[in-house]
C-alpha cells in the first residue's frame, strides 16, 4: 500500500513538472512572438499585432503594461483592426510624452501614473481620449473610427 502511494505521488509530481515545463515553454513562445520594445524619450512602448501569434502575445502581455491601446474601424456591425495610426500622448501639462505611428492594431506603453490625453489619427480622422494611468494597474483604451475611415488605403 505504501509503495502504491509513493508511486501515485511520484506520478503526480511528474505530471506537475511536465505541466510547469509546458507552461514555461508556452510563455517563452509568446514572449518570442512580441514585437520589439521601442523607446521614445523616457517612454518604452511596443506596437504591432499583425498575425495571430503576435496579437495573442500582445494581448497576454498587456496586463503587465500601464497603458494598452487597441485601434479599429467599425465595419458591418463589427470592428476591424486598424494599423498605421499616428498617435500622440500628452501628459496633464500638455507636454508630449510619446509620438509614434502604430505598426499594428495594438500599442502598449510604460507610462508613469498620471492623467494623459490621446490623439490618434487614421486616414486624416482624429479621435481624442483622456486616460488615467494608475500605479499597479493597466488602463485599456479602445479607439474605434467610424465605418469607411480607412477606405481607399492600401
Amino acid at each position: 500500500m505504501a509503495s502504491n502511494r509513493r508511486g501515485t505521488l511520484g506520478l503526480a509530481a511528474a505530471v506537475l513538472a511536465a505541466g510547469l515545463l509546458l507552461g514555461s515553454a508556452a510563455q517563452a513562445q509568446a514572449d518570442n512572438a512580441l514585437p520589439p520594445v521601442q523607446k521614445s524619450g523616457a517612454v518604452e512602448y511596443l506596437s504591432g499585432g499583425i498575425g495571430l501569434d503576435e496579437s495573442t502575445a500582445i494581448k497576454s502581455a498587456s496586463r503587465h503594461w500601464p497603458l494598452s491601446l487597441v485601434f479599429s474601424v467599425q465595419a458591418a456591425g463589427k470592428a476591424e483592426f486598424a494599423s498605421d495610426v499616428k498617435l500622440q500622448i500628452s501628459d496633464a501639462k500638455g507636454m508630449s510624452v510619446l509620438e509614434t505611428s502604430a505598426s499594428g492594431p495594438f500599442l502598449l506603453a510604460k507610462l508613469p501614473p498620471g492623467n494623459y490625453s490621446l490623439r490618434a489619427t487614421l486616414a486624416g480622422k482624429t479621435l481624442e481620449r483622456k486616460v488615467q494611468v494608475k500605479a499597479g494597474s493597466s488602463a485599456r483604451v479602445e479607439l474605434v473610427w467610424p465605418a469607411g475611415t480607412n477606405q481607399g488605403r492600401p
